[in-house]
């Protein structure tokens, strides 16, 4: 880290080095130059001049003496100005001065010169002959008269005779310059233009001495006559998002144009229904009826349906030519135009067309700042000029539109290109508007405004959009588009994003502006969805169907064993066992799928049959009421005990049983009594089936 005594060092060697490359003796002064000025009496002291070095301190001394005296000399110190008083130098004969410049390493002399004090008198500047105190005199002679100046000197006061005089004068616009010498006491301007304003000068020398300084300004205006030329007319349009609202705007006539005072502007205004409507404005008071800005003029009211416009200017002794516009613009052929612009100059070029066309007058060029102030300025060339320059001063960061018309031979307007152009540019503001204009699962589509003319602080070649760190797309335009979209594409779906845009110039990007969306579902999923949904509850309705036709049995063709979990399977049952033996015996296992169209149907009737208890005694006896609540009980708890049965596995159909099965040959061998009571106290049947009382009972 340097520290303040290191960044000194190159400081104090900087001085050092200067200082040494001073050292040393003077350089000799050089343009000595003697003069004795005079006043309207006498010429009392002679004064010299000369030029110092300014890189070496010296202190300088004037030395004169006489050209024939080489033993002495007379000597006065001054530093930069010597003055020889009249007592000091000879009034006769020739002397020698110079200067001596000296300091501490030594002295040197300047080249010496040759004076004669009467040949160096300088007389005063000379006054111009007039009667009146005005500063602006009006020369009241015809118009053919030359402009004549009349000057006077104190010559005779100094007993001295009148030498040669010098003129220079320049019109008032500085359209005109010029110089005369030789003269005596008079100056004419033969020809001069009317009503203009003339600014002379003058200076004289006595005898053959020094020449007077250049004398005060006098300022002549030349006798009026008629106005010439035509007015410069054109149109001040406005653009905005309403429409054009253009105005009448016209320039100051040259005074070569004039020839005097304008006094009033006359206008004539032709609608597109034919009506026409005059007005005068004045160009000496200011008017409702326009605005005034020292170089130009424009119209207050504007020129919507205005079909033709004709101004003429109007001074004392006549009028111009009136100059004719057609408002309305027409299209004409593109014209590339190249712009440059410094702080201080526009300048516009562009190439001839390929074919030139008859039927043109004048190229129009113009150019309007993009701001409130809105200066605004046109040139009008003739059809063989390719480049026009604008004088001003031109902003920085400042848009300016320059646009290029041309004009026919029928005054009609035809307009040929446009462009923007900055005197420098930087980095413009940021995107006002950026937002999503649509989004899909796998697209999205961006839209943003453009920066504001007064914002874009330099040409926007193109606006750079980026989506997150992946891509960075660069979208060109142009500097008059509008709103702007970008579409993205091959995005991932239900994925958030985040995306910026920034405009671009010569100077590099601007501020970035910053958006997040999420793309939407796949749209393939939401309908594999969909889809799913649908079949699902089709096959349910399928296997609801089907359970409602067949009957509960025949479900368990379609739907799996686990569904039916808490669900009976019939073919535990003693009865179905009794019954698939019987069956086994007369047909076999294929013939049981046989389908028989016409079934018999018996007739169920069913009997109460009294329950029968046995005693200690082994004598039968009805059971009571109190008995048989205790039977059911038990029967009850049997009943409980099922569901631990049922988790052991049937080898054939993968379900357990719901009592244990005996199929000993001892037990087919039981008696009918025996073979209905194992009927009636069946695990399957207790379990599963109603009772006879609980049937009674309903």
């Amino acid at each position: 880290m340097a520290t303040q005594r290191t960044r000194l060092v190159p400081h104090i060697l900087l001085v050092l080095l200067s200082t040494c490359a001073a050292a040393g003796p003077p350089a000799p002064p050089s343009n000595l130059e003697c003069y004795r000025p005079c006043d309207e009496k006498e010429c009392s002291l002679i004064r010299c001049k000369w030029t110092p070095n300014p890189k070496i301190n010296s202190s300088y001394h004037l030395y004169w003496m006489p050209a024939n005296n080489m033993d002495g000399s007379i000597t006065s110190e001054y530093s930069s100005d010597g003055i020889i008083y009249r007592e000091q130098f000879p009034s006769d004969g020739d002397f020698r001065v110079w200067v001596e410049a000296s300091n501490q390493y030594g002295s040197v002399r300047s080249q010496e010169i040759l004076l004669n004090a009467e040949h160096i008198i300088k007389p005063p500047p000379p006054t111009f002959s007039s009667s009146s105190q005005d500063p602006l005199q009006i020369y009241w002679g015809s118009q053919e008269d030359p402009l004549e100046i009349h000057w006077g000197t104190i010559c005779n006061n100094l007993q001295r005779q009148v030498g040669t005089c010098d003129v220079r004068y320049n019109t008032e616009d500085n359209q005109k310059f010029g110089f005369e010498d030789g003269l005596c006491s008079t100056y004419s301007v033969l020809d001069p233009q009317p009503g203009t304003i003339y600014e002379f000068q003058v200076r004289c020398a006595c005898d053959s001495s020094l020449m007077s300084d250049w004398s005060k300004v006098l300022r002549i205006k030349s006798p009026e006559s008629a106005p010439v030329g035509e007015v410069d007319v054109w149109r001040d349009c406005d653009v905005s998002s309403a429409g054009h609202n253009c105005f009448l705007t016209w320039k100051n006539l040259s005074i070569s144009q004039g020839r005097g005072l304008i006094l009033v502007y006359e206008i004539s205004i032709i609608y597109s229904d034919d009506n026409v409507k005059q007005m005068n404005v004045s160009a000496l008071e200011s008017s409702s009826l326009s605005a005034y800005n020292e170089t130009m003029w424009r119209l207050s009211s504007s020129l919507k349906d205005v079909s033709t416009v004709s101004v003429s200017a109007y001074n004392a002794l006549g009028a111009t030519n009136a100059t004719h516009l057609v408002v309305p613009l027409k299209d004409g052929n593109d014209q590339t135009i190249h712009l440059l612009i410094t702080d201080q100059n526009l300048t516009v070029s562009w190439d001839l067309p390929p074919q030139f066309s008859d039927n043109l007058k004048q190229y129009v060029v113009q150019y309007k700042e993009c701001s409130p102030r809105q200066t605004f300025d046109w040139i009008k060339v003739d059809t063989d000029e390719t480049e026009v320059y604008f004088q001003g001063t031109f902003k920085k960061y400042t848009p300016y539109r320059v646009s290029m018309f041309a004009v026919s031979n029928m005054n009609e307007v035809y307009q040929l290109s446009t462009a923007i152009g900055y005197s420098a540019q930087g980095a413009p503001s940021m995107v006002p508007t950026f937002k999503l204009l649509s989004v899909t699962a796998t697209d999205a589509t961006l839209f943003w405004e453009p920066v504001p003319f007064s914002k874009q602080n330099g040409v926007i070649s193109n606006y750079l959009v980026g989506v997150e760190k992946q891509q960075v797309y660069n979208v060109t335009v142009t500097p008059e588009h509008g709103n702007q979209t970008l579409e993205l594409k091959n995005l991932s779906p239900a994925h958030d994003y985040k995306v910026w845009i920034s405009a671009v110039t010569a100077a590099g990007p601007g501020v970035k502006v910053t958006q997040t969306f999420k793309t939407k579902q796949s749209s393939l999923s939401l309908l594999g969805f969909l889809l799913v949904i649908p079949v699902i509850l089709l096959v349910c309705f399928v296997f609801f169907l089907l359970n409602a036709i067949q009957g509960k049995g025949s479900v368990c063709r379609f739907w799996p064993q686990c569904v039916y979990e808490k669900i009976p399977d019939p073919r535990n049952s003693h009865i179905f066992r009794q019954a698939k033996n019987q069956i086994n015996e007369s047909f076999t296992w294929n013939s049981i799928r046989t389908y028989e169209p016409h079934p018999k149907i018996s007739l169920l009737e069913i009997v109460e049959r009294t329950p029968i208890a046995v005693d200690s005694n082994g004598l039968t006896r009805p059971v009571m009421k109190e008995e048989c609540s205790q039977m059911d009980y038990e029967d009850g708890r049997r009943v409980d005990v099922v569901p631990e049965e049922c988790d052991r596995t049937d080898h054939r159909y993968g379900k357990g049983e719901y009592s244990k099965m005996d199929n000993s040959d001892e037990e087919r061998n039981d008696c009918s009594s025996s073979s209905e009571e194992e009927h009636y106290t069946s695990g399957y049947e207790k379990h599963f089936m109603p009772s006879v009382l609980e049937i009674l009972g309903d």
